[in-house]
């Protein structure tokens, strides 16, 4: 069997001596100093470039592609070349658009998974899936993981894909109960600016100088770039993109309305 790509060590980071704060001021009621809360790190993640507004450019860029996709369309001779063994080729980003995905969590509680723009960007989707972090990743490493995400498809209804509150989970054809779409909370942004200079790769986040293990496990992480095929407004699929000749997991994300 051969050795998993990404072998799980932790992260190296430097030491840095704690910034100095003036002391909080007073207040006229009481005279009591209000006590200072734990210093945490500055989030320097920036704003993803789809969540800043429509340029003049991306309107012109919309209006040209609208003008082409009213030219008939001419099938080719030619078909997608597949392997052997039944895998899919990666196609680079021909039809698609490269995301950052991160799959984490602790070993014994649910993982979580962030899409970003890239990895220095805030989450644009982040979804809470109820399978053990540590049973996803093992069975990442033994071989192909499709994970399938549904929810019901409602008439009249403009709801973005990525803006569904709940889906209807699936891991390899079997059901594995839900995931939810939910706002990120103070670990996952600590999470995201701790790993905002890894592109790629797997590990553990530590808890910290002095800090006891959680009960839930350590907190390890897979990050990969994924390209995001949009099939149509009620489907999207995610396809982990693995280093040239690197034999790697395989993992597939699609989201779909029915």
């Amino acid at each position: 069997m051969a050795t998993p790509p990404y072998s799980l060590t932790p992260i190296q980071t430097r030491s840095r001596s704690p910034p100095t704060f003036p002391s909080p001021p007073t207040t006229p009621s009481s005279g009591m100093t209000n006590p200072m809360s734990p210093i945490r790190p500055a989030i320097s993640l920036h704003q993803p470039n789809s969540k800043k507004g429509s340029s003049r450019h991306n309107k012109i860029f919309r209006r040209v592609r609208a003008v082409f996709r009213s030219f008939p369309i001419i099938t080719p001779a030619c078909k997608i070349p597949v392997s052997l063994h039944g895998n899919r080729l990666p196609v680079g980003n021909v039809g698609g658009t490269r995301m950052t995905g991160t799959l984490y969590g602790h070993r014994k509680a649910r993982v979580s998974l962030a899409i970003q723009e890239s990895p220095g960007s805030l989450p644009l989707l982040l979804l809470e899936l109820t399978i053990p972090t540590g049973k996803l990743l093992q069975d990442m490493g033994v071989g192909l993981v499709r994970i399938a995400l549904e929810c019901e498809k409602k008439p009249n209804d403009k709801t973005k894909i990525e803006d569904e509150p709940i889906w209807t989970l699936f891991c390899n054809g079997r059901k594995c109960g839900y995931a939810a779409k939910r706002e990120p909370t103070d670990e996952d942004f600590n999470v995201m600016q701790t790993l905002r200079v890894v592109s790629m790769g797997a590990g553990v986040i530590p808890a910290g100088d002095g800090a006891d293990q959680p009960a839930d496990g350590e907190l390890t992480y897979m990050r990969a770039f994924f390209e995001r095929v949009a099939g149509s407004k009620d489907s999207e699929t995610y396809y982990m993109l693995n280093p040239d000749g690197n034999n790697g997991p395989e993992l597939s994300l699609f989201f779909v309305r029915l």
